[in-house]
């Protein structure tokens, strides 16, 4: 130990948190394990292996600065200094040196490497070479900040937790050069391990067992007791309440059928099993970890579909019509109405409108249903097939026309969700493969084979698991690549798997609603917006574009992941260096001229953003990114004349511009004058260093892009307008019976990143001084 102490790095310059250390003892001797956890040491794990020369502990200790300093002043002591002499039984016994029983019993202490904090057999450690999935184990209190800091080294960490008293558990995907230069330069893991308990193993014990771990789970479930809390409103199969994690966030009276005649049973399982998804997620998670679970949700059930059979094609839109005004004579709730059901008879529509997909444009508008009332509508993508998949690239396969998001996923106002994976452990002996890559597209969702003529969807991508391929194709689904969720016919069986799309839509109907309970006053629009603005790809969607990627090479992206997967912390946080503004406002897109008599465009928003001008400058060349999103529901119009022309079909159309660093209100106005009256004409963005492009962005009624430039540039790029162009509404004899007025939520953030700016303190202090804009708010 006197020589290997001397070797260790200085890391009191070296800017790292601390230094993890692999101490060997000497054969047959202990460690002094209470010397390696005190003062800047923490004892990680203690293993003992076996020696020619005697049995061997290895301890890894992680050091702080302080901690090495500690060591090497035992040894210094060990080397200088005497403990006092002492008497017993009348004898003086001499003093032996300081601390000889920590340095005399360490044979060699180094720096560790990942081996040494590798929990699982060593049999399983991953081989080098190409990148792997490990199980990370972070200490709490520093957990979120190497989750963020890590992608910065190629780690890829993935969406779900697991929180144990001392321990947060994620899931991450890197070589071992990646994961070592994350460990070693932010610190904060206590343990490296193999991914192994799944969805596979709940689902394989016997019933007895599945319903003690039932028991387990809720003797730590505290259900929501707020009283306004948030409904995820399941139109689908039924739900069953017999299933004791159901039943206290599931009243019997709301449980509905949008058929009178339809019993209320959940007969078919399928919404049982997105129930327990909405309010639990992924119950593998919840069913492994040991601290209390919160369920925020609650649940509504409207049968949609009968028990036996289908309902008739014409009658999709109504029965869906139905369903929702069944449920809202209830009572006035905050809903996310969840449907995963989908049709394939409406294919190919290549993203026009048909029936079923207005109908739900329609009632998130407001414009249809019995209340009238703006609606957050949540539909599934649709599902391939299997079966029509060969041995080649699964992307392609998705990507084929074949496989175009069915109806009504393409209605311009509802959150269509497709699937991505993050489950790519397979068992050990197992001869299969797991067919998507960790982080890309589930197998399962299907695609926007369609051209930006209509609008981008999927919106969001979540879990949806994956297949594994054998030898001989086709892919089939396995237990240890789904998800877990509670089975409709409890007590005989507690869980079932779930998976595809439908399983990624109930995902993100429980982020929505917890979203929208953070936060109870937004409107729908708003909550839809920030929701969707908080997604990005991850590293693996980001391997499809090249290096240096141009408006056009981020089409397959959209027509795959949408805009990504969503980010909870993202959508609700407002930190010192990432802020959020939001603006819920009203415009009258359309007005008659008084002098011709003529429809013209009628009103503008102009609105001098708050930006933290001192500190924008300040950063000077430093990079920041803004993103705005602008959300409103529209009235659709799905004659056949419209199809082809999307400025017929919406009943208003609004687009946002920001300044130039160069150009003046009176300059900026004039530009979008003229975009104004074109709406269909060639515009000039790549100045402007937006990220997708007015071709992207200027489609349906979400419609979100982001630049990255310097900080003092945007600084002078302060003004933001909200205009309209050509919608069906702008019509002289439509216009002559009134002028309709429409809300819409704009939603702006800016990330410096890395960049230290107390950008939050600024906004905020402006946003508290500006009179003229009212409807601004931080979040």
């Amino acid at each position: 130990m006197l020589h290997a102490i001397d070797a260790l790095p200085d890391i009191s310059t070296a800017e790292l948190p601390g230094i993890y250390l692999e101490v060997l003892s000497r054969a047959d001797e202990r460690l002094k394990k209470d010397s390696l956890d005190a003062s800047g040491l923490t004892l990680l794990r203690v293993d003992e292996t076996p020696d020619p020369g005697g049995a061997q502990e290895s301890a890894t200790v992680f050091a702080t600065a302080k901690g090495v300093k500690n060591l090497r002043k035992k040894v210094d002591q060990f080397r200088t200094e005497d403990t006092p002499d002492r008497e017993k039984d009348g004898e003086i016994i001499p003093g032996r040196p300081k601390n000889a029983d920590l340095v005399q019993s360490v044979a060699a202490i180094m720096e560790a490497g990942l081996r040494a904090l590798w929990r699982s057999p060593a049999e399983k450690f991953p081989v080098a070479g190409d990148a792997t999935v490990w199980e990370v184990w972070l200490e709490p209190e520093t957990s979120e900040a190497f989750i963020a800091a890590a992608p910065g080294y190629g780690v890829t960490i993935g969406a779900d937790r697991l929180a144990f008293p001392e321990d947060i558990v994620v899931v991450a995907q890197a070589d071992h050069v990646q994961l070592a230069q994350a460990v070693r330069q932010l610190g904060g893991v206590r343990a490296l391990a193999a991914p192994t308990i799944t969805a596979e193993f709940f689902d394989g014990i016997d019933v007895a067992e599945q319903a003690q771990w039932v028991d387990e789970l809720l003797g730590r479930t505290t259900y929501t007791d707020q009283d306004d809390p948030g409904y995820v409103t399941l139109l689908d199969t039924g739900v069953s309440r017999a299933h004791p994690l159901i039943q206290p966030a599931l009243s019997a009276e709301d449980r509905h059928a949008a058929n009178p005649a339809w019993g209320l049973e959940d007969v078919k399982g399928h919404g049982t099993e997105m129930g327990g998804l909405a309010l639990f997620g992924d119950l593998t998670s919840k069913l492994l970890q040991a601290n209390p679970v919160s369920v925020a949700n609650r649940l509504e059930s409207v049968k949609l579909l009968p028990d036996a059979g289908m309902n008739p094609h014409h009658l999709l839109g109504v029965v869906t019509r139905q369903a929702i005004n069944t449920v809202e004579q209830v009572a006035d709730r905050r809903r996310t109405f969840t449907m995963t059901t989908t049709t394939g008879e409406d294919t190919p529509h290549d993203g026009a409108p048909t029936s079923w997909s207005t109908e739900v444009d329609q009632l998130a508008a407001g414009v249809s249903g019995e209340i009238g009332q703006q609606r957050i509508v949540l539909v599934s993508a649709g599902n391939t097939d299997n079966f029509t998949f060969g041995a080649g690239n699964y992307l392609e396969r998705c990507d084929h026309e074949d496989n175009e998001i069915e109806s009504p996923a393409q209605a311009w106002n509802a959150l269509s969700v497709g699937a991505y994976t993050e489950k790519t452990v397979l068992p050990d002996g197992e001869t299969a493969q797991a067919l998507a890559p960790f982080g890309d597209l589930a197998p399962a969702s299907r695609t926007a084979s369609w051209s930006s003529h209509w609008p981008n969807k999927p919106d969001v991508v979540l879990e949806g698991g994956n297949w594994a391929l054998s030898a001989m194709p086709p892919p089939m689904r396995h237990g240890w690549l789904s998800l877990l969720s509670t089975h409709h016919n409890y007590p005989v069986r507690s869980f079932t798997f779930t998976f595809d799309t439908s399983a990624a839509t109930a995902l993100a109907a429980k982020e929505m609603t917890e979203l929208w309970s953070d936060y109870p006053t937004l409107w729908p629009e708003t909550v839809r917006g920030l929701y969707v603005s908080s997604a990005r790809w991850t590293p693996q969607m980001r391997t499809h574009l090249p290096v240096e990627p141009n408006k056009g090479h981020y089409t397959p992206l959209f027509q795959r992941y949408g805009y990504g997967v969503p980010d909870m912390t993202r959508a609700r946080r407002s930190a010192s260096n990432a802020l959020t503004l939001i603006v819920e406002d009203t415009i009258t897109p359309y007005g008659l001229s008084e002098r011709t008599g003529n429809d013209v465009h009628n009103e503008m928003k102009l609105f001098t953003l708050p930006w933290p001008v001192e500190e924008l400058r300040a950063l000077g060349n430093a990079d920041v990114t803004l993103r705005v999103a602008l959300s409103s529901f529209v009235a659709p119009n799905p004659s056949e004349a419209s199809r082809g022309v999307r400025y017929r079909y919406a009943s208003h159309n609004l687009r946002f511009k920001l300044n130039r660093a160069d150009e003046n209100e009176a300059q900026f106005l004039a530009r979008i004058s003229k975009a104004a009256e074109k709406p269909d004409g060639p515009e000039s963005d790549e100045d402007d260093l937006w990220e997708y492009g007015s071709n992207r962005r200027h489609v349906g009624s979400l419609h979100i892009d982001q630049l990255t430039c310097k900080a003092s540039d945007l600084a002078r790029r302060n003004l933001l307008a909200v205009h309209p162009v050509t919608g069906w509404w702008k019509s002289k004899k439509l216009l002559a019976a009134g002028l309709p007025s429409v809300r819409y939520a704009l939603i702006v953030e800016i990330d410096a990143e890395h960049v230290e700016a107390e950008l939050y303190a600024e906004v905020q202090a402006a946003v508290e001084a500006m009179v003229a804009v009212q409807n601004l708010v931080v979040i």
